[in-house]
């Protein structure tokens, strides 16, 4: 049995994408190989593989250990992508993207989930040969597409009226994510239901804290902030959208999106260019709140355009599935292990 220790703590903040592609992961390593791999977490064993998802200082200093086999860091973000969402004060904020930086080269092979940051982490001095592509994937057993009365049925639950267009957003309440765009079209569309489930994971260090805070606690009539909800709720609430929206500024390869598609939700995103290497074709682009507002109503009123969406959702959810991602995942594993012998 091929020995691999993931090393993480992305599952300790409720509410953030990478704690959800780390447990997408870790279950589908677990029911598809659990005769071929050997999986611990957070033990510091010998073993072939150690993959850190998380830059701890804890799991940094591990990794100059010679038990740590074949040391694989996942790339969920770059200093550049950390703008506006953590409000790190100077000198700290140098300090802690050195040390990003610092972590990814003490790995021998790094995993992205965009090719767009291939370039970016070469940028860094980071060897190219170093670096693999392997997209987020989500387990279709949890988000599908359900039917219209299941669909009405989750209507009811989240209070939601069953006779208004609904637009639907998640993530963190940050401004990376383009939250105030989205309390804008809240407020400039009176006649739409908008819904963004999350919170502030990292509380008062949040970008922008203060002025969202005041908006979450007190919103417009048409816009429902849910707090913190399960991966369930998530599924649920996708279902009983029209359209799922995420105005955000930065990303790498959002969960949020691939939970969308997977349910069959039509999908609008800030036109951002790693998402063309990606999903090009996939999603509604708008380049700006302004291109957002005049799509979203014309997608109030045309229902052909919304089903086209709807079509390209599904059919990139099959792309990103979890049985393509196993044989991804297999290969890639077998291959770094053969690397460290």
């Amino acid at each position: 049995m091929l020995k691999i220790t993931m090393f993480s703590s992305a599952d300790k903040v409720a509410g953030q994408g990478v704690g959800s592609a780390y447990l997408e992961l870790i279950h589908l390593l677990k029911t598809r190989f659990a005769d071929q791999f050997d999986i611990a977490i957070n033990q510091y064993r010998k073993s072939q593989i150690s993959h850190y998802h998380t830059i701890d200082l804890p799991f940094y200093l591990s990794t100059f250990s010679k038990k740590r086999g074949r040391k694989i860091g996942y790339v969920h973000f770059v200093p550049e992508t950390l703008e506006g969402s953590l409000k790190i004060p100077q000198p700290f904020r140098g300090i802690f993207y050195r040390y990003v930086i610092a972590f990814y080269k003490r790995m021998d092979h790094l995993v992205v989930v965009n090719p767009s940051f291939i370039d970016k982490l070469v940028a860094y001095g980071i060897p190219r040969d170093h670096v693999t592509y392997i997209p987020n994937f989500v387990d279709s057993d949890n988000f599908f597409q359900v039917d219209e009365s299941t669909r009405k049925k989750y209507r009811k639950k989240y209070h939601l009226p069953e006779d208004k267009f609904v637009v639907f957003g998640s993530g963190q309440v940050q401004e990376r994510k383009g939250v105030p765009d989205f309390i804008k079209l809240a407020k400039q569309n009176p006649n739409i239901q908008f819904v963004w489930a999350g919170g502030f994971s990292f509380g008062r260090l949040t970008d922008g804290y203060s002025e969202l805070k005041k908006v979450v606690d007190n919103p417009p009539a048409n816009l429902l902030f849910t707090g913190i909800v399960s991966r369930k709720q998530i599924a649920e609430l996708n279902n009983a959208a029209d359209l799922f929206l995420l105005p955000s500024f930065n990303e790498l390869f959002p969960m949020s999106v691939l939970e969308a598609f997977s349910c069959g939700t039509p999908v609008m995103l800030r036109d951002l260019d790693l998402y063309h290497s990606i999903i090009d074709g996939d999603y509604e682009p708008a380049k700006d709140v302004g291109e957002m507002q005049t799509k979203l109503v014309e997608l109030t009123h045309n229902h052909k355009q919304l089903q086209y969406l709807q079509k390209r959702a599904i059919e990139a959810s099959k792309r990103y599935s979890k049985d393509h991602l196993a044989k991804v995942w297999d290969h890639f594993y077998r291959q770094q292990a053969k690397e460290a012998n």
